[in-house]
């Protein structure tokens, strides 16, 4: 396969190019820096999915393209501003449209598959997020309507995860009180790692997801249906 990692050079991102690598596919590789992935044998596109993403045009029949790029903006509602929600959409949600209006002639010729990125929080209900939620649930629309669209040619997923321990949930997991603390609300009682929710995102794109279409997939310790 031939796969496009947008985000891929931290997190869920890096741990899904570094997985793709390892069964021998072809990783094209969109963030802002390439620091964390320099060693790596794939085709690194500088980029800013908050700006021009033309980079992207050049891309011939892609097999699959993941979406990770992701925030994790927890305030009060009465102290998130218009910039918070903003800058929450444009990097979630218009910096995957962006991405897949640029990429859908390459998608189409390569019979892909797209996976984006929702959270917990959407179905679950949780306090102070806000913003991140209300852009994560356009992309459980966004999803589910392309999926529709695009059908039979590309499919489309989703995958909604919990906490997970990458450098975006950094402040979350600084110390030992507040990861247990995380770990314990989960009935799993852990937090995520990255390798969790990038196995999954990998075998939606495979030819083993191949009938799978239209979904959004909790990958959350049992967050959105235990108690």
């Amino acid at each position: 396969m031939k796969v496009l990692v947008v985000g891929g050079s931290k997190g869920i991102g890096k741990a899904a190019t570094e997985l793709l690598l390892e069964q021998g596919h072809v990783v094209i590789v969109a963030a802002r820096s390439n620091d964390e992935i320099s060693h790596l044998p794939v085709e690194f596109i500088e980029m800013d999915v908050t700006g021009d993403v033309s980079a992207l045009e050049d891309i011939d029949a892609l097999n699959g393209l993941l979406y990770c790029p992701g925030s994790i903006n927890l305030r009060p509602f009465h102290r998130l501003t218009d910039e918070d929600f903003q800058s929450d959409f444009d990097l979630n949600v218009q910096g995957a449209i962006k991405t897949l209006q640029t990429t859908m002639k390459s998608l189409k010729e390569g019979n892909g598959s797209v996976v984006l990125f929702s959270t917990v929080a959407v179905q679950q209900g949780m306090a102070f997020h806000a913003s991140v939620a209300a852009s994560k649930g356009a992309i459980e629309g966004l999803t589910r309507s392309l999926a529709s669209e695009w059908a039979p040619d590309i499919r489309v997923n989703a995958i909604a995860p919990s906490l997970t321990d990458t450098p975006l949930a950094e402040g979350l997991l600084n110390n030992d009180k507040k990861r247990e603390a995380s770990e314990q609300r989960h009935p799993l009682k852990r937090v995520g790692r990255a390798e969790d929710i990038a196995s999954l995102a990998v075998h939606l794109i495979s030819d083993q997801g191949s009938w799978i279409t239209g979904q959004v997939i909790g990958v959350d310790g049992g967050m959105s249906r235990l108690r």
